[in-house]
């Protein structure tokens, strides 16, 4: 899956993230926050389609439930969500 990065993932749902990076995953740094009521601290940038993770890089990123993060099609096709969410976007800020 091709991420769009349209923040979808880091905004809306309810996910489990990697509480201080400088740990990395273990026991006691695993922290559940509703995106709805709390912005990812991982999550960089303000604009959807130009959102980054700042923990991306790191070695153990693989082994985190974001990374996990797929849809149903198999092979390198953008995220369906994020193309949603994208013409979404653009749809709320085009004047009718």
């Amino acid at each position: 899956m091709i991420c769009l990065r349209c923040g979808y993932c880091c905004l809306t749902p309810m996910v489990v993230i990697v509480d201080d990076p400088k740990k990395g995953i273990q026991e006691g740094n695993l922290k559940a926050i509703n995106c709805l009521k709390e912005r990812c601290p991982h999550l960089q940038g303000k604009e959807a389609g130009h959102y980054s993770c700042a923990i991306h890089d790191k070695p153990w990123y693989k082994k985190t439930p974001c990374f996990s993060h797929g849809q149903i099609e198999r092979g390198n096709q953008n995220c369906r969500m994020g193309e949603y969410q994208l013409k979404k976007a653009k749809k709320s800020t085009t004047p009718a």
